[in-house]
């Protein structure tokens, strides 16, 4: 079959226009367009029931839902790595959990098992997600915030991560300023950039250098802070630590409890040293100062707008989108779910010629939406060893990829996701784009096995969660309505009718028959064969296109 010509990733819907429309509550159609770009951005894939579901609702009641926090998780992370030979020294048994273990000593070994079965776990967090945006959220938090475990693999044990996950998705759609300070007083975060010795005898300016440059001010010509507000900073931060259980303590004695004085970026703001008791309380007095400039509210406000949206920020949309939305964050205290609402619903948004298909998905966005999308069959909840088996294979399989929670090489976070105007393209190089169309083969011909738990594509069960699949014209437009964001030319689509689904035929009768007649009989391994047989090879096809790799 002849190949549609590719579509440059990342620029395929994007018009070279300027900015028309703004944050303006979106009125236009809501159809299966519309839907399904709010919910490749806002979850991880566009499943069948979630498309149809959300069909049925506004556009505002829709958003409104996805935006609604779910609860807390009701599983923890297990010991899954007994059942390979290895005995937990702190006697925790197979399949019992290792997070309420008490001493929880640093040991290399223990720790690099115990965070697998935690990236593990969050893994599944992920892939059983709700319809709702939570997760999603959890997962950019992650990536501002950014940690690699690995760096600190031998003096951090695993539970301060764990505990790490918990704050960012109890805060995803909360407030952000009380994220910025559960985070600088997570154990883990403490001990990751180092304020654990940070003490007023040798200050350490790492968490408050990142504290402005990484998490609140950001790097933008306008982000005036200067090398004295980051030793400020650090002072204003001295006392923070953890005991030898790895819980947040504050040292009295470590704080510097004189006055920390300010640059003019920040209003020449004076800090006053507090003692004793009172001396966390200088911490609420730096982040006051620090959301009270105009640059906090505008750089979180440009983070979100490149993940969710797309990632270059012209003067246009600096100006008529940026601008207005970190007004609305400032206005709201700093109301994440907020912010979001606004952009969400916006006529900007919902603009297709500007931000549909403008980005390329995230390893972790094509491999768990790919599995969400097709519905590919999981183990029963129930079932432990199958289940962290998937999560594992997920796990290796978006890490080869260059996107492994947990373990994000940078600071400022993932590559892909601050690289200047390369951003997500970073996602695709000669080398990630041939493994990720040996995954897409791999599951939609034999299937992905880990621990002898398979996972794979079923065609025809995905076919059959479409509306008209007898029908090889809508068929193919179904698909491509949860597959694709970016339309397949008239003559593409009938040569992928009549090349794979007609068996090179010009009747749309002879699929329609094959389907009734694999309806009608099921276990009919003739008819079975015949429609399986093309559906496959029509998935498979449609994912090795340029095209699979845009959201």
């Amino acid at each position: 079959m002849e190949r549609p010509a590719p579509v440059g990733l990342g620029m395929s819907a994007r018009k070279s226009t300027a900015l028309s429309d703004g944050l303006d509550e979106y009125a236009g159609e809501w159809t299966t367009t519309e839907v399904a770009h709010l919910l490749k951005r806002t979850l991880f894939g566009v499943k069948v029931d979630d498309l149809n579901y959300f069909l049925g609702k506004t556009m505002s009641e829709a958003v409104d839902e996805l935006l609604t926090a779910t609860p807390a998780p009701t599983t923890v992370p297990l010991n899954s790595y007994s059942s390979n030979g290895y005995t937990d020294p702190t006697g925790v048994a197979a399949w019992d959990t290792w997070i309420n273990t008490g001493v929880d000593y640093p040991d290399s070994q223990m720790n690099t098992l115990r965070l697998d079965s935690l990236k593990c776990w969050w893994i599944g967090q992920m892939l059983n997600e709700n319809r709702s945006i939570h997760e999603k959220l959890t997962l950019f938090w992650h990536n501002h915030f950014a940690v690699d475990t690995l760096l600190h693999i031998t003096d951090i044990p695993a539970r301060p991560w764990y505990d790490y996950y918990l704050i960012l998705r109890a805060n995803a759609l909360g407030n952000f300023k009380q994220l910025v300070k559960s985070m600088t007083l997570s154990p883990a975060m403490l001990c990751y950039l180092n304020g654990n010795t940070n003490k007023k005898t040798s200050p350490n300016e790492n968490y408050g250098r990142e504290l402005q440059e990484l998490y609140t001010v950001g790097k933008s010509p306008a982000s005036l802070y200067t090398q004295s507000d980051v030793e400020a900073a650090a002072r204003v931060l001295t006392g923070h630590s953890v005991d030898s259980y790895f819980n947040y303590v504050f040292n009295e004695g470590d704080h510097d409890d004189q006055n920390k004085a300010f640059s003019t970026f920040y209003g020449s703001t004076i800090i006053t040293g507090r003692s004793g008791a009172s001396g966390p309380a200088e911490l609420d007095d730096l982040l006051n100062m620090i959301f009270n400039t105009q640059e906090s509210a505008k750089f979180i406000c440009r983070q979100i707008y490149n993940f969710f949206v797309y990632y270059n920020i012209d003067a246009n949309i600096e100006s008529n989108i940026i601008t207005p939305l970190a007004q609305v964050f400032r206005s709201s205290g700093y109301d994440i779910t907020a912010v979001m609402s606004v952009l969400l619903k916006s006529d900007h948004f919902f603009n297709m010629a500007y931000s549909s298909a403008c980005l390329i998905k995230s390893p972790l966005d094509f491999t768990l939406g790919l599995l969400r999308e097709y519905q590919v069959k999981m183990p029963d909840p129930s079932d432990n060893g199958s289940s962290y088996s998937v999560w594992e294979m997920i796990l290796q399989t978006t890490a080869s990829l260059q996107q492994e929670i947990l373990r994000i090489p940078e600071v400022a976070g993932w590559y892909a996701y601050y690289e200047g105007t390369a951003y997500h393209e970073l996602w695709i190089n000669s080398v990630t784009y041939t493994q990720r169309n040996a995954f897409t083969d791999l599951m939609i011909t034999n299937g992905d096995m880990m621990n002898m738990v398979p996972m794979v594509i079923d065609p025809l069960a995905f076919a059959s969660s479409l509306a008209s699949p007898a029908d090889p014209n809508l068929l193919i437009s179904e698909s491509l309505d949860i597959l694709y964001r970016v339309p397949l030319s008239a003559d593409t689509i009938l040569s992928l009718k009549q090349t794979i689904l007609l068996g090179g035929l010009t009747t749309d009768y002879y699929w329609t028959s094959a389907w009734q007649a694999y309806t009608a009989n099921p276990s009919d391994p003739v008819a079975k064969g015949t429609v399986f047989n093309r559906l496959q090879t029509l998935y498979k096809y449609l994912m090795n296109l340029p095209e699979y790799h845009l959201s």
